[in-house]
């Protein structure tokens, strides 16, 4: 009789995984539509500065979850000469 038991690991969400800035760019860009606007790390520094109340104390803390579709909608009304 075979007693080993297989322990299916859970893998996290990578939704809710607080990640930098420099991955969520890179994660953003590579996960969205080509329609869409790409993101540089000079939107993104704007829209924390923008929407601080996002972050939860630390600046360098982004999910998918949290701002991914918040950056999507300021992205496509984001003026670049403002």
């Amino acid at each position: 009789m075979n007693l080993t038991k297989k322990v299916k690991i859970k893998e996290p969400d990578i939704n809710s995984v607080k990640t930098t800035l420099a991955d969520f760019i890179e994660y953003y860009n590579q996960n969205i539509p080509q329609s869409f606007p790409r993101a540089s790390f000079k939107h993104l520094e704007k829209f924390r500065a923008t929407h601080a109340g996002l972050f939860d104390g630390s600046k360098d803390e982004w999910t998918v979850d949290k701002h991914r579709k918040r950056l999507m909608d300021w992205l496509s009304s984001y003026d670049e000469t403002l």
